[in-house]
C-alpha cells in the first residue's frame, strides 16, 4: 500500500533502464494530472540520455497496472466549473499518449492485473507490451457516458474483423489469450518473473532475447477470438441500431448477452463510439488524438457523462438515467457536431511542438 506522503509515480534508474512505477495501488493506479506531467517529463529526459537505452513501465500492487484516468477527479473539477484544470488534464494525458506512440527508445510495459481506459493509453502505444496471467483489458467508457479515448479512435478500428468496434461499443473485458491473438499484447510472461525481467533489461542487450527467455506459453484464446465470426458479422452493421438488430437476429447466447450489455450503455456514447470507429480508420494518430480532445472537452458538458459517473463511481447505484434513453432518440446532427473543431479555436497539436506543463 502507498504510504502517506509517497509519490504517486516513481522514477528510477536501473542500469540502462529507466523504470516508471505507477504508485497509487489503493486507487488501482488511476492516472492523475500530476502523474501524466511527471511521466512526460521523465520520458523526455531519458530520451535524450544516452545511458538509458530502454524504458520499463509498471503498476504497483498487483491488482492493476492502471485502471484509467482519475475520472472522479475530472468529474469533481467539471462540476466546480474549473474548466481550465479540466482542459489541462485532458491535454496532458493525450500529449503523453502521443509521446509514447512516437517514443524513439524501446518502451516496455509489464501488465499485471487490470489495464483500462487511460491505462490502455500508457500500454498499447509502446513497442513491447507484456501480458501476465492476471491481465484484464477493457475500454468501458460507454458505461459512464463517455467514449473510448487515449488513442482508441486510431487503434481500435485497426483490429481485425470489427473486434475494435465490439470492444468500443460493449466495454467488454478481455484476458491475455484474446489480447495476444489480437496483437494488443506482444509477449506473455508470468507476473512472478517481472522483477527478474526488469533486472535483466537493466543490464542492456537484446530486449527480444530477454523477453524470449521469460516467455510463458500463450494462454488459450478467449471468447472474443472464439466468437470472431459473430463479431465480424454483427459489428459490420451500419450504425448502432443495425448492429443491435443483427445481434438480436443471430440469437446465440453470445449475441444475446452482447446486445443486452450494449443496452445498458449510454445511447449517446454508443453513437459517438460508433462514429469514432467509422472515422478513425482514415485518421493518423495525431488526427485521432485531436478528435478525442474535441470530444473530451464537449463531454464535460454532456448530461450522460455526469450521470454515468454519478451512477457508477459516486452513488454507485448503477442505475444511470441516460438522456436520450434510446438509440433512436439520439440526434445524428449532435453526434456529427461533436467531431467538429472547437469554436474557440484553441486546439493543440500532438506532435511534441506544444505542451501544457505543471
Amino acid at each position: 500500500m502507498t504510504g502517506a506522503g509517497e509519490p504517486e509515480i516513481l522514477f528510477e534508474r536501473h542500469g540502462e533502464a529507466g523504470v516508471i512505477t505507477l504508485n497509487r495501488p489503493r486507487s488501482l493506479n488511476a492516472l492523475t494530472f500530476a502523474m501524466s506531467t511527471a511521466m512526460y517529463d521523465a520520458l523526455a529526459a531519458w530520451e535524450c540520455d544516452e545511458t538509458i537505452t530502454r524504458v520499463v513501465v509498471r503498476g504497483r500492487g498487483g491488482r492493476a497496472f492502471c485502471a484509467g484516468g482519475d475520472i472522479r477527479q475530472i468529474y469533481d473539477l467539471a462540476r466546480q466549473n474549473r474548466h481550465d484544470e479540466v482542459r489541462k488534464f485532458w491535454l496532458t494525458e493525450y500529449q503523453l499518449n502521443a509521446y509514447v506512440k512516437r517514443y524513439t527508445k524501446p518502451y516496455v510495459a509489464l501488465i499485471e492485473g487490470i489495464v483500462m481506459g487511460g491505462g490502455v493509453g500508457l500500454f498499447l502505444h509502446g513497442s513491447h507490451r507484456i501480458s501476465s496471467e492476471r491481465f484484464v483489458l477493457a475500454m468501458p467508457e460507454v458505461g459512464i457516458g463517455f467514449f473510448p479515448d487515449v488513442g482508441m479512435t486510431y487503434s481500435l478500428p485497426r483490429l481485425p474483423r470489427r473486434t475494435g468496434t465490439y470492444l468500443a461499443l460493449t466495454g467488454a473485458r478481455i484476458g491475455p489469450g484474446d489480447a495476444l491473438a489480437l496483437g494488443l499484447a506482444t509477449h506473455h510472461a508470468v507476473a512472478a518473473d517481472f522483477e527478474r525481467i526488469v533486472e535483466d533489461l537493466a543490464k542492456g542487450g537484446s530486449i527480444e532475447a530477454i523477453l524470449g527467455r521469460y516467455a510463458s506459453p500463450y494462454p488459450d484464446p478467449g471468447p472474443v477470438t472464439e466468437q470472431a465470426e459473430t463479431i465480424a458479422a454483427c459489428f459490420s452493421g451500419c450504425g448502432v441500431e443495425h448492429i443491435l438488430a443483427r445481434l438480436d437476429a443471430d440469437g446465440s447466447a453470445f449475441a444475446s448477452e452482447t446486445a443486452a450489455l450494449m443496452r445498458t450503455r449510454s445511447p449517446h456514447s454508443l453513437c459517438i463510439a460508433y462514429e469514432q470507429m467509422r472515422r478513425g480508420i482514415a485518421m493518423d494518430f495525431q488526427e485521432a488524438i485531436l478528435t478525442e480532445y474535441r470530444l473530451a472537452m464537449r463531454a464535460m458538458r454532456w448530461h450522460d457523462f455526469h450521470e454515468g459517473v454519478r451512477a457508477v463511481l459516486v452513488d454507485k447505484d448503477n442505475r444511470p438515467d441516460w438522456r436520450p434513453a434510446t438509440i433512436a432518440a439520439v440526434d445524428p446532427a449532435s453526434v456529427a457536431d461533436a467531431f467538429t473543431a472547437l469554436p474557440d479555436g484553441n486546439e493543440p497539436r500532438f506532435d511534441g511542438s506544444e505542451r501544457i506543463s505543471s
